[in-house]
């Protein structure tokens, strides 16, 4: 006999009986392991679309400023010319914060809005120092599919992203002792 671990399964097979389910059972422990086992699989999809979503917003971010009337005719950019892009999309809530800061009363803990904001603005700033995840603009090919993407996320799959760090420098890995690591490596 199959064991069945999906919750819709255990469910189908229960419907037709009226027999109670007892607390210690073996059929309620199966109902609980499914239960469980769903909520954890929801909680895996709903960060990977959360930070899939990060990462849509943040090539948009890119694509817009590649598309602005003062940079179409340019085919490429430095490394320093996306740290820069990077560090605005990093800000671009800057004003908000301040302003929720400047309406706060003195001796009241900060609102909701407050708190998320630092703390996105802080996770990215942590994320600057150790590795950016950035579109690669130094690329001819990759800024002319930036400025054509269609912004899907089965798209973003060809387009070439690489990790810059806050000293405008490639990352190899995703922190600096692997990337340290990887420089010390004599090949011959």
């Amino acid at each position: 006999m199959t064991l069945s671990r999906a919750l819709s399964k255990i469910q189908k097979n229960q419907k037709g009986k009226s027999v109670a389910v007892h607390p210690k059972g073996r059929k309620f422990q199966k109902l609980t392991t499914a239960t469980l086992r769903e909520d954890k699989i929801a909680a895996k999809k709903r960060l990977h679309n959360e930070r899939r979503s990060h990462e849509l917003g943040r090539v948009k971010f890119l694509q817009d400023v590649v598309n602005m009337d003062t940079f179409k005719d340019r085919e490429t950019f430095t490394l320093e010319e996306t740290l820069i892009f990077a560090k605005q999309y990093i800000g671009r809530d800057d004003e908000e914060l301040s302003e929720l800061k400047k309406k706060r009363r003195s001796n009241r803990p900060p609102s909701n809005r407050q708190i998320a904001l630092q703390q996105r603005t802080d996770t990215e700033l942590k994320e600057l120092e150790t590795g950016f995840l950035v579109p690669d603009l130094t690329e001819a090919a990759n800024v002319e599919f930036l400025r054509k993407w269609n912004q899907t996320f089965g798209s973003m799959t060809t387009l070439q992203q690489i990790r810059i760090n806050d000293k405008a420098e490639r990352v190899i890995g995703g922190n600096k002792s692997a990337q340290k690591s990887a420089a010390d490596v004599e090949m011959n």
